[in-house]
């Protein structure tokens, strides 16, 4: 796993799945507020009228020139929840996104397990 201040300066790169296929622009990195480590990222999708931002995990991403690869698909990540380009991922519907990717959460009643960096 790469650390939060090297995926920092990627904002605004390519994100692509793991056959290379291009899913959209890095937007934001979340991180698990348990242990600080990058744990997801929000990727802008859709057409310029019409942008959301999708939950991708970053288990299993590299790094490359000009561009971070999923593990995922791009299929997957495109059907992942999301949120506005100007929201927030309110901290009832974490566990939603955790679902989605089939990967086990884990908060206490009022926590947060994700925090955007």
């Amino acid at each position: 796993m790469f650390a939060i201040e090297d995926i920092r300066q990627w904002r605004g790169h390519d994100v692509v799945d793991a056959s290379g296929s291009r899913i959209g622009e890095l937007e934001a990195v979340y991180v698990d507020t348990a242990t600080d480590e990058p744990s997801f990222a929000t990727v802008k999708v859709g057409l310029p009228t019409r942008q959301r931002l999708v939950f991708a995990p970053l288990a299993g991403a590299t790094l490359g020139p000009g561009h971070v690869r999923l593990a995922h698909e791009k299929k997957l990540v495109k059907n992942a929840p999301s949120i506005g380009t100007d929201g927030e991922l309110p901290a009832s519907e974490e566990q939603a996104v955790f679902d989605y990717y089939e990967l086990p959460y884990e908060a206490g009643p009022n926590e947060r397990r994700l925090g955007r960096r």
